[in-house]
C-alpha cells in the first residue's frame, strides 16, 4: 500500500523582550538559577500580572509578516496542569481569541516547488521553567528563571507531506523571526522550538489518520530524523494490523530514539477558563499600523533588493536571504569589497563547504566579513590567482590572520613581473621541443587545448604563483611568433 504523510507544526518562539510577559524580571540568558524569577513569575499571593507591550507588539509584527489576520480582541486563559517546573500550577495562555489569526507561509522547495503553508493561528503565552535531570543523581532540579519568558505558539494547519516540506517551513519562520528581530533565533537554548504532529493514510484517502505529537525539536536535522522514525513506525504498526495511538512522543537526537512520553491530553483536559488577573487586550488600526511602519526588511524584500541593488540572479539572491545571518555576512563583505559577484561565489561555495565541514554556523565563522572582502580585493587586483586565493582561505580558517599577512608569511604574491614570466616561458619552451613542434603544427582548433601543457608546466614551476592571464598572452606570443 502507498501512504501519505499528513504533518502539521506548532512552533514556540521566544520573543526577545528584555523583561517577561507579566512582570520586570529580566529575561537575559546566562543568569544563575532562580535568581531572575519574581514573585509575580511565581503566583505569590497579593500578586498581580501586568501585560508586557514589547511582547505584543512582536506578536503583531509577526502576524503581518505571515499575512495574517491581526485580532484586535486578545483575551487570555489559565490552562491548568500540574508539573514541578511550572510554579503557578497553570500556563497563561490564549486560546479562544488569539493575537494572530489565520495567515500563510509559502515555501520554495527542490526542484523549483513551491508550496503554501497555512497558520492556524498564533497565540501569546508564557514559557514554563526548566527541569534539570543530569546531575541530581536521581533527583531533578528546578531552575525558574525562564518561567514567565514571553513566548508566541505557532500553530499550522496539517498541510505538509514530507520532512521537507516541514523543515523548510522551520527554516523559512526561523528566518522570519530573526530578520524582524524578535527572536534570536539560538535554538540550542530553546529560542525556537518544534512539536510535529505526524499522521499516516493511504494515498488518495481524505480522512486524517490518527496523530502523534513528537515535542520539544531543537534543530532542523533532529526534526527530519524524528519525522523519518515516526513514519516508519506508524506504518509499520498500520502493516502489521495495529492501530496508532494518540500520544505525546519524545525523540533523543544524540541516541537518535524516539519514546512514548504520555497518551496525548485535549483541551477539556487543561479545563482552560479565561484568567480573572488580565483584561482583554484591545488593538486599534492606528496601533497595528505604528507596528506596520516599524517593522524591518522581510526576508521576501531583502532577496528582491539584492537582485536588483547587486545585480544577483534570483538563486544566488534566495540562497544569500534563506538565513539572516548569512544575508548580513553578505552585505557586510559587499560594503568592504565592492565586489557583489565574486562574494555570492564565495560565500556559497568556499565559506559554505567550510562551515559545513566543521559544523559551524556562519557567525562562528573564523573568517570574519572583513576578511573576505581582503581576500577578494586581493584576487580582483591581481596579487592572488583563484588557486592561491583558496590556500590562502584555507589559512583564514585555520586562524592565519587576514589575506595580506597571510600573502607576506607565506610568500604567495602572484607573480605578474613580465620579465620573470618570460624567462618561465623560454624555460617550459625550450624543455619540451616536441609538444612545441606539434603545437605548432596542429589545426587552430586544437590549440587552445594544446596550451593547457604549456600552461600547467608553468604553473607548476611557478608553484601556482603565475598570472595566468599574462602567462596565456606571453605563450600565444612566443609558440605563435
Amino acid at each position: 500500500m502507498e501512504w501519505e504523510t499528513v504533518i502539521g507544526l506548532e512552533v514556540h518562539v521566544q520573543l526577545a523582550t528584555k523583561t517577561k510577559i507579566f512582570s520586570g524580571a529580566s529575561t537575559a540568558y546566562g543568569a544563575a538559577p532562580n535568581t531572575q524569577a519574581c514573585a509575580i513569575d511565581l503566583a505569590m499571593p497579593g500578586t498581580l500580572p501586568v501585560a508586557n507591550e514589547a511582547a505584543f507588539r512582536y506578536a503583531v509584527m509577526f502576524g503581518l509578516a505571515v499575512h495574517a489576520e491581526i485580532g484586535k480582541r486578545s483575551v487570555f486563559e489559565r490552562k491548568n496542569y500540574f508539573y514541578p517546573d511550572l510554579p503557578k500550577g497553570y500556563q497563561t495562555t490564549q486560546l479562544a481569541e488569539p493575537i494572530v489569526g489565520p495567515g500563510y507561509v509559502d515555501l520554495e522547495l527542490s526542484e523549483g516547488r513551491t508550496k503554501r503553508v497555512r497558520i492556524h493561528h498564533a497565540h501569546l503565552e508564557e514559557d514554563a521553567g526548566k527541569s534539570l535531570h543530569e546531575d541530581y543523581h536521581g533527583m531533578s532540579g528546578i531552575d525558574l528563571n525562564r518561567a514567565g519568558t514571553p513566548l508566541i505558539e505557532v500553530v499550522t494547519e496539517p498541510d505538509m507531506r514530507s520532512a521537507e516540506e516541514a523543515v523548510a517551513f522551520a527554516k523559512k519562520l526561523h528566518n522570519i523571526a530573526t530578520s524582524l528581530e524578535i527572536c534570536d533565533g539560538d535554538m540550542s537554548q530553546g529560542s525556537m522550538r518544534f512539536d510535529v504532529n505526524i499522521s499516516v493514510r493511504p494515498k488518495g484517502q481524505e480522512t486524517l489518520g490518527t496523530r502523534t505529537e513528537t515535542k520539544n525539536l531543537n534543530s532542523f536535522r533532529f526534526m527530519e530524523e524524528a519525522i523519518a522514525l515516526e513514519v516508519e513506525r506508524q506504518i509499520d504498526v498500520l502493516e502489521d494490523g495495529g492501530k496508532i495511538v494518540q500520544e505525546t512522543r519524545l525523540y533523543n537526537g544524540e541516541t537518535k530514539v524516539a519514546r512514548s512520553m504520555r497518551t496525548k491530553e485535549d483541551s477539556d483536559d487543561y479545563r482552560y477558563f479565561p484568567c480573572p488577573d488580565l483584561l482583554p487586550v484591545i488593538l486599534d488600526d492606528q496601533y497595528i499600523n505604528e507596528v506596520r511602519q516599524q517593522m524591518p526588511e522581510l526576508p521576501e524584500a531583502r532577496r528582491e533588493r539584492f537582485v536588483a541593488d547587486y545585480g544577483l540572479t534570483e538563486y544566488d539572491a534566495t540562497q544569500l536571504t534563506a538565513e539572516r545571518a548569512v544575508a548580513d555576512y553578505f552585505e557586510a563583505t559587499v560594503k568592504a569589497c565592492g565586489e557583489a559577484k565574486l562574494a555570492a561565489n564565495w560565500i556559497m561555495a568556499d565559506l559554505s563547504a567550510y562551515l559545513n565541514k566543521e559544523e559551524l554556523s556562519i557567525t562562528q565563522s573564523k573568517v570574519t566579513p572583513i576578511q573576505l572582502a581582503g581576500l577578494i580585493t586581493r584576487l580582483t587586483d591581481g596579487t592572488l590567482s583563484s588557486k592561491i586565493a583558496k590556500q590562502v582561505f584555507e589559512a583564514m580558517t585555520l586562524g592565519e590572520g587576514d589575506a595580506d599577512t597571510i600573502i607576506e608569511a607565506r610568500g604567495l604574491k602572484q607573480v605578474s613581473d613580465t620579465g620573470a614570466l618570460e624567462k618561465l616561458v623560454d624555460e617550459v619552451i625550450a624543455n619540451n621541443t616536441k609538444q612545441v613542434d606539434n603545437y605548432r603544427s596542429a589545426d587552430e582548433a586544437k590549440r587552445p587545448k594544446m596550451l593547457g601543457f604549456f600552461v600547467g608546466q608553468i604553473m607548476k614551476a611557478s608553484k601556482g604563483q603565475a598570472n595566468p592571464q599574462a602567462v596565456n598572452d606571453i605563450l600565444k606570443k612566443k609558440l605563435e611568433g
